[in-house]
């Protein structure tokens, strides 16, 4: 026959068991609460790397296109300083120019051809590019 004592620790068990359950029902949806918060976090992570891929690719062509101007504007400075140095080659007259430095050997005594570039025409035309309202330089 089953004793009293016997009926009461059985009891005692289920309403153990039923704690625990209640404590893991709760511990179960805490966890899933935050798992669909880690995974909304995710999905907006996963678009801020699309974002920072598509600014990145804009940025490199800005900075492969700012170069492709310089090399431009290189090749142009060079092509004039070229025609200049033709023009130095030609025959110098025959008497210096009293207010001449006397020529020492130096290099520091040779004078370059000077170079006339408008930079402010080019200075206008990089403002107008660069400017973008917020404040920020546009080099695309």
């Amino acid at each position: 026959m089953i004793s009293l004592e016997q009926v009461k620790q059985l009891e005692s068990k289920v309403t153990r068991t039923i704690d625990f359950f209640k404590k893991v029902s709760e511990e179960n949806s805490r966890l899933k609460e935050k798992l669909d918060s880690y995974q909304n976090r995710i999905g907006e992570l996963e678009v801020l790397i699309e974002r920072f891929k598509e600014d990145q690719s804009r940025i490199e062509e800005g900075i492969l296109s700012a170069l492709n101007r310089l090399n431009q504007f290189e090749d142009a400075l060079e092509n004039t300083l070229q025609g200049g140095e033709d023009k130095a080659k030609a025959p110098a007259p025959a008497a210096a120019p009293a207010s001449a430095p006397a020529a020492t050997g130096n290099k520091a005594d040779k004078t370059e051809p000077r170079v006339d570039v408008d930079v402010a025409e080019h200075a206008a035309d990089d403002d107008s590019e660069e400017a973008s309202g917020d404040g920020e330089l546009d080099i695309f």
